[in-house]
């Protein structure tokens, strides 16, 4: 097989690792309402967003060959647009829309990773929507485009929560585009929201790609240096960052030729010396199905930890749980058999019971024990484990050992589950079925993470073009020898 065909192998492993392994004990431990795999299943994603014509529009065009998306100077698009691959008419080789779908059909089919965005309502829906392209771009990945942000006060303008939804898409895209313009370099009040609060608490950093859109429309070398010393003055103040990262300055030749041919004017003499800007953008976007591969491998490697960290903790709570019931069963043996034999002495010395053999004697005394234990456990113990259980919902955090930051980063995205979880049950769950599907979930953490690692490893020595011999895994003929042998497979 070649490169191409080694990634795709390796994301099919790797959505099996999470279809047959994670994904039924993160259902029946109430982790997840829904199937880990649901927002990684489909093609890799790529999410293109900025101010308002910054270009996002015109540099997708751009990649894709064709003018699909509407661009122009002023808003020319409020929807958020997934553009896939379709295949076209065999006739006709035009890069062209071949399909569109609107945004109920988007979140109602379980094909695409967006039923979670049902939650956004009808007003967001009215404006999302698919499109299908004939394009070869698009074979491998999907890009989605995004209404241009606004200098908007308050998210009713747009009638749904603008960042609530861009969040969502880059919870699950492999690849963001910040865009900015000349005109606008980050000073929109919506991409400031965005670079500080939205993108850092959806994505990780090395995720975000920064680009300078139109520069073609800079005057001259020496604007072009004040405009880029302007954005990263912005930047530096919306991130707090002392470092810059990377900015591409970039510009859409098809566009910037329309523009000269209308103005009459020369092209710059600067922009030949950046056209590698716009290539090397091209290449970290054709990279998308590479970014998929380590996005796939972290989600396996974050909800593992998280999972078994999660489980760790009813663990924790069911053992205490057990020690608790334990003592108190014991707690209460001691009064019940000496109330018993109490009982029985008084009424053999009023001489009620001299007539009964000992045999029955010693049944009746043990039945009154019974009686006695009976109702210990059904009224006072029964208090004592309502203030244990409320204690240890209260003590939550007791009830796994932390010994870093980044165990501890990793409960505080999972303690409200443990406590929904326990409250949901009132703690009262089988802590055997507990304790197996933490053992499958550790031996995934422990050694299916590493394979993974490896054969990505492996991918990164594999040249595009060049024949490999031997597929990837199969992680999971391994993983599922092994947890067998330990009776752990779910």
């Amino acid at each position: 097989m070649y490169r191409e065909d080694f990634i795709k192998a390796l994301r099919f492993e790797l959505l099996n690792m999470v279809e047959q392994h994670l994904s039924p004990i993160s259902k029946r431990c109430a982790y997840s309402d829904v199937p880990l795999e649901t927002n990684i299943r489909w093609r890799p994603l790529v999410l293109v967003i900025g101010n308002y014509s910054s270009g996002k529009s015109a540099l997708i065009n751009e990649f894709l060959g064709a003018d699909i998306q509407a661009t122009g100077q002023a808003p020319t698009d409020d929807s958020f647009t997934i553009l896939t691959h379709g295949a076209g008419n065999g006739a006709d080789s035009r890069i062209q829309v071949i399909e569109e779908r609107d945004g109920n059909y988007l979140i109602n089919d379980p094909e695409y990773p967006f039923q979670n965005f049902k939650k956004h309502g009808q007003r967001f829906s009215s404006h999302f929507r698919l499109k299908k392209v004939n394009a070869p771009i698009l074979e491998n990945f999907a890009i989605i485009d995004t209404p241009g942000m606004l200098d908007s006060i308050a998210e009713k303008d747009r009638g749904y929560d603008y960042q609530q939804v861009i969040g969502d898409f880059a919870q699950i895209a492999d690849l963001i585009i910040v865009l900015f313009d000349a005109h606008k370099a980050g000073t929109i009040r919506e991409t400031h929201i965005s670079l500080r609060d939205t993108l850092p608490a959806h994505t990780y950093e090395d995720r975000v790609l920064f680009a300078l859109s139109r520069i073609d429309e800079c005057s001259s070398l020496m604007d072009l240096v004040r405009v880029y010393g302007t954005l990263c003055w912005n930047l530096s103040q919306i991130t707090g960052r002392k470092d810059i990262p990377l900015i591409r300055l970039i510009y859409s030749p098809s566009a910037a030729s329309r523009s000269r041919e209308q103005n009459n004017i020369p092209e710059a003499d600067y922009l030949r010396y950046l056209e590698n800007q716009r290539e090397d953008l091209k290449k970290a976007v054709l990279e998308a199905p590479r970014h998929r591969l380590d996005n796939l491998a972290t989600f396996v490697e974050i909800h593992s930890e998280r999972l078994s960290l999660y489980l760790q903790a009813l663990i924790g709570y069911g053992r205490k749980r057990r020690r608790f019931l334990t003592r108190q069963f014991f707690i209460g043996l001691l009064p019940s058999l000496t109330g018993a034999a109490a009982i029985m002495s008084l009424l053999l010395n009023f001489g009620l019971l001299g007539w009964l053999t000992p045999s029955i004697l010693l049944g009746i005394g043990g039945g009154i024990a019974v009686l006695f234990q009976i109702i210990w456990l059904s009224t006072f113990s029964r208090l004592f484990a309502g203030r244990f259980y409320r204690k240890q919902l209260e003590q939550i955090d007791d009830l796994v050992f932390l010994e870093n930051q980044h165990q501890k980063d990793t409960w505080s995205a999972v303690r409200d589950l443990a406590r929904q979880y326990l409250r949901k049950t009132e703690g009262k769950f089988s802590l055997r079925d507990i304790e197996d599907d933490h053992a499958a979930v550790k031996t995934i953490l422990d050694h299916g993470t590493r394979e993974i690692r490896e054969a990505i490893n492996e991918l990164s020595a594999i040249r595009p073009g060049q024949w490999v011999d031997d597929p990837p895994g199969p992680f999971l003929s391994a993983l599922a020898k092994e947890m067998a042998g330990q009776d752990y497979l779910p």
